[in-house]
């Protein structure tokens, strides 16, 4: 069992299994989803059309966490390889220049998103009944989005020494603040005026500024205070290519499927308000299904790079493939569970019986589609983890464009099967790019790809 050491003596070792690592993660993902979930459940008792703004302004706030997830994925994978390595100083080091870097590329995105929302939204072919909502919820979450780049660095600083519950207590409260925000701005309780889609942004950005603020404090408390921000007097030349070194390839692969599903949310939005509805509800819906992948990919990537970072190498390959066996076992038999329930989980949501019965039928292809996202979560995961960053850029921009986006026009738009085509789509690229996942593990060259040695220099 590995182990990591931490610097304040007086607390205990962290337990590197699955598990402990793994639930924490499980329920913060879990937690942000309801919070995505309750916004659209909220919404949804406002109007379907402010459901459809929201879904497609978050569609591109996707894109701009992209762009801070490859500076969070590289601090992760490093500091993971740094402390499996036993180098606490160069981990606590990478912390503060990863704080640096997206404090200033979380700046830089907001002010584009608040002076440019609305030309953004233009090019997705935004239907113009949803236009001034969607305008209105990217202005403001947009232009808060530094906010994110700071939680999505500093959770990743904490997850990565182990302590995976203090990210999930931080999301607890986040969940509390911003659904009791909604109830108050959306419908007008308390007196306040009915806000509806602003209501929403607004509980937003506080919720996640009150979370931040608490990170902040958790991660100087975990770190003993060992934040060494003088480290960044001088320009940390070294530690920046390092984090593009991983983050680069890594944002290109998460770039390429947030632009390929840009794309398709394109093609769908053609086919009609409706359509571009029951996508939102469906995907929302299919995020509960995903989480357990997503929990258990994250986990071992924690895991495996303090394996790599130790030089221990067929364990972090046998880890990976229980990982992998899990993974699928329980997204095969969620998705069985959410299709028999998706008549009354659709309800939830609208009482509009096309957007019911097209849903349904949705979930049910999802029974095929979630296990190949598990191999894609939890290889991919793996391969950075252990330093092949590149080759999952290379398969998935391949699958995601000539497979996802290209099929996605061919059988949805030009045979007219609309969603079903476009669901189709996504199964075969998910399990293509999934296999060639596996079998470049199976290839074992990631064993000569860690970006740190435990014997090298420190």
């Amino acid at each position: 069992m590995n182990v990591i050491e931490t610097n304040k003596p007086k607390q205990t070792k962290r337990n590197l299994t699955l598990f402990a690592i793994t639930w924490p993660i499980f329920i913060e993902i879990m937690l942000h989803m309801i919070m995505g979930n309750a916004d659209t459940l909220m919404l949804s008792q406002y109007s379907d059309d402010a459901v459809a703004a929201v879904g497609v302004s978050n569609q591109l706030m996707s894109v701009i966490i992209v762009m801070f997830g490859f500076i969070a994925t590289g601090t992760s994978i490093l500091i993971a390889q740094f402390l499996g390595a036993k180098k606490e100083k160069k981990a606590s080091q990478l912390a503060v220049v990863s704080l640096a870097a997206n404090v200033v590329i979380g700046l830089l995105l907001s002010i584009i998103l608040l002076f440019f929302s609305e030309t953004f939204l233009r090019l997705m072919s935004l239907p113009k009944e949803l236009m001034d909502s969607a305008v209105t919820y990217l202005r403001i979450v947009g232009g808060f989005a530094f906010v994110q780049a700071l939680i999505m660095t500093i959770g990743a600083i904490i997850r990565s020494h182990g302590f995976t519950k203090d990210a999930m207590y931080v999301t607890v409260g986040m969940n509390i603040v911003n659904i009791f925000g909604n109830y108050v701005l959306i419908f007008g309780a308390f007196g306040f005026p009915v806000l509806g889609v602003t209501g929403v942004a607004i509980a937003t950005v506080f919720s996640r500024s009150i979370g931040v603020i608490i990170l902040l404090y958790l991660l100087y408390k975990r770190l003993d205070g060992k934040l060494p921000f003088s480290f960044l007097r001088t320009f940390p030349k070294l530690e920046v290519q390092s984090l593009l070194k991983i983050g680069i390839p890594t944002a290109g692969e998460h770039l390429s499927y947030t632009g390929s599903q840009l794309v398709i949310t394109y093609f769908i939005a053609t086919m009609g308000t409706e359509a571009l509805t029951t996508k939102v509800y469906a995907q929302n819906i299919m995020m509960f299904i995903l989480l357990f992948s997503v929990a258990i990919g994250q986990g071992t990537q924690i895991i495996i790079g303090h394996q790599v970072g130790a030089n221990k190498i067929e364990e972090a390959y046998r880890r990976c493939m229980r990982s992998l066996k899990i993974a699928i076992t329980v997204s095969a038999t969620m998705a069985i569970l959410f299709y028999f329930l998706s008549k009354p989980i659709f309800s939830l949501f609208t009482s509009n019986e096309s957007i019911i019965g097209l849903g349904s039928l949705l979930l049910l292809l999802t029974i095929i589609l979630e296990p190949g996202k598990a191999f894609n979560l939890v290889v991919i995961n793996s391969l950075r983890a252990a330093g092949d960053v590149r080759f999952p850029v290379y398969m998935g921009i391949l699958s995601m464009w000539g497979v996802s986006v290209t099929i996605s026009y061919t059988l949805g738009i030009y045979f007219g099967l609309g969603l079903i085509g476009v669901w189709i789509a996504f199964t075969l690229d998910e399990w293509l790019r999934g296999l060639l996942m596996l079998w470049r593990w199976r290839g074992r060259k990631w064993q000569r790809m860690a970006f740190v040695k435990k014997n090298d220099a420190s």
